[in-house]
């Protein structure tokens, strides 16, 4: 009987032990939204962009006589407004600037509706603060008017210059205009091809394809969701609008384990940036950096003659080389090492990121780093 109990005692230990993995490795797992990792396709958004003019500056827009398009662009307005203007006297509009104006038209967006556009300067003016762009239509690629854009520039920047001295804080060649676009034109989006509506996945990934496909069909029904390729999961569309729009939010609110990320490193060349995802393994290597400094130094020598020797000052250079290398012992890494026992590794050497780029890429070429390098 103590045995029987026994026994038992030690099944129900193991499958304790067993069910808290299982939970252990659950909470582990995060699953996502599908609407947070694909999109519907056909549901984008448009750029749209216009050419128009910033006034009201105080005496920092644009100089005429190097920038002609801005006068050009002056007297085509007033002419278009009942005033004549002299072509040939030369205008001096400090307080004008020429800018291109841009915006991102969001699907589903309809006419009188506002949109928060961005300025920049085309030409040489100093700053765009306390300027009022003009009325400016924005087009789309097809060349069509889809909004136009009017109001009074946020420059987050300041300048200021006198007496030869100048100090600038911030971009104020560029400005935002908050709610600055009225649409006046709408994009139709059209859901539904055949029948079906299609989603995309962010990344592609064929495992994530599979899972999105079978999350589906097991919320929604067998057959609802077909995964065409690793972006790609066309679905069964309900008829009707109303139906439709239901439909599309019970899909986006499924639950859905993404596949496994691709390791990956990213180097900055320009700012020395270097980052890594958690998928980031290092099998066993032995490091050792240290760097080279080569110094040329030239020290000038004066030969001067004696007053009555009748010869010429001669300056010649006395010129000393010298290179410079650091201590770099070997230093060995255990593998495999995840991102955390990487970064742990690399710290141990005292490097600088510009010399984490060459370590991570001498790592990648001896085969030692499982990551896929890009240089951005």
């Amino acid at each position: 009987m103590m045995v029987m109990l026994t026994l038992l005692r030690r099944r129900f230990s193991i499958q304790a032990l067993l069910a808290g993995l299982a939970l252990l490795l659950a909470a582990q797992v995060q699953a996502q939204r599908l609407g947070d990792i694909a999109t519907i396709e056909g549901v984008r958004s448009n750029p749209l962009i216009g050419y128009g003019l910033v006034v009201g500056l105080d005496g920092s827009g644009d100089q005429t006589m190097q920038t002609p398009f801005t006068g050009q662009s002056i007297t085509n307005m007033l002419s278009e407004l009942g005033v004549a203007v002299d072509g040939g006297n030369t205008m001096m509009l400090d307080n004008v600037a020429a800018v291109m104006v841009t915006a991102d038209l969001p699907p589903f967006a309809g006419q009188g509706q506002r949109l928060d556009v961005t300025v920049s300067s085309i030409g040489n003016a100093d700053s765009l603060r306390g300027g009022t762009l003009l009325m400016t239509p924005l087009k789309g690629a097809d060349g069509q008017v889809y909004a136009v854009a009017q109001g009074n520039m946020l420059v987050p920047g300041v300048s200021a210059q006198a007496g030869g001295n100048a100090i600038q804080v911030n971009q104020t060649a560029a400005g935002r205009i908050p709610d600055g676009a009225i649409i006046e034109r709408s994009v139709p989006t059209r859901l539904t091809e055949q029948g079906r509506i299609s989603l995309e996945l962010k990344d592609a990934d064929y495992n994530t394809a599979l899972r999105a496909m079978n999350a589906i069909n097991s919320a929604l029904g067998e057959g609802t969701a077909v995964a065409r390729n690793s972006r790609v999961i066309s679905l069964a569309a309900p008829t009707g609008e109303a139906s439709q729009v239901a439909f599309l939010a019970q899909v986006q609110n499924i639950q859905v384990q993404p596949g496994m990320v691709s390791p990956k490193v990213i180097i900055n060349s320009r700012t020395g940036s270097v980052a890594m995802n958690t998928t980031v393994t290092l099998d066993r290597a032995a490091i050792a950096h240290g760097n080279l400094t080569v110094n040329i130094e030239t020290n000038p020598i004066i030969s001067q003659p004696n007053p009555l020797a009748g010869g010429d000052t001669v300056v010649a250079g006395d010129t000393n080389i010298g290179i410079q290398e650091e201590s770099g012992a070997l230093n060995i890494v255990s593998g495999p090492a995840d991102l955390a026992q990487v970064v742990d590794a690399l710290n141990r050497l005292g490097a600088t990121p510009t010399d984490l780029m060459a370590i991570l890429q001498a790592l990648k070429r001896a085969g030692s780093l499982n990551a896929d390098l890009e240089i951005i």
